[in-house]
């Protein structure tokens, strides 16, 4: 008997079980692949959808900007839900009662604080003591809300004063 026939006297093959194996390896992946896309695939986060008005307003000498809510969903106008951004610069809501919703119905005012940066908050805080002026008049204000989960825009609005 030859040498290499010595080795495959006795032998099964294998080919057929690793073949199988090999299938069952894919087909699980596969499914496991299928799994995430159908079951981690919900539907994409959305922004509020409101309604949004801008104008210029007197109080006193000073010229503030008054934001109302015309209609559309409620948020909240906190830097954890919601950012106001005034020509680029960021805007705290620190004149604003806790959790403040902004509803339909709703104004709230953009002003400058006496101590220099701009702020939100509702008529009573707003006297013509505590704020300076937003813009001179005859220019035009940019104002974009942006929900901070889905990174989209409420509003942009252009106000001219």
């Amino acid at each position: 008997m030859c040498k290499a026939n010595q080795f495959l006297e006795g032998e099964e093959a294998v080919s057929p079980v690793i073949g199988v194996i090999l299938m069952v390896a894919i087909t699980v992946i596969l499914a496991a692949v299928i799994a995430a896309f159908v079951f981690g695939m919900g539907p994409p986060e959305q922004a509020p959808q409101a309604s949004i008005r801008g104008s210029a307003e007197n109080i006193g000498v000073n010229t503030v900007l008054k934001l109302e809510h015309q209609g559309g969903d409620n948020f909240y106008l906190t830097s954890a839900n919601t950012r106001v951004i005034v020509d680029g610069v960021a805007v705290e809501a620190s004149d604003l009662p806790e959790a403040f919703e902004y509803s339909a119905g709703n104004t709230v005012y953009l002003f400058n604080e006496s101590t220099g940066g701009l702020t939100l908050g509702v008529k009573t805080n707003v006297t013509a003591a505590t704020i300076s002026k937003v813009a001179n008049q005859g220019a035009t204000v940019n104002v974009k809300i942006i929900d901070v989960a889905s990174q989209q825009m409420i509003a942009d609005l252009s106000v001219r004063f």
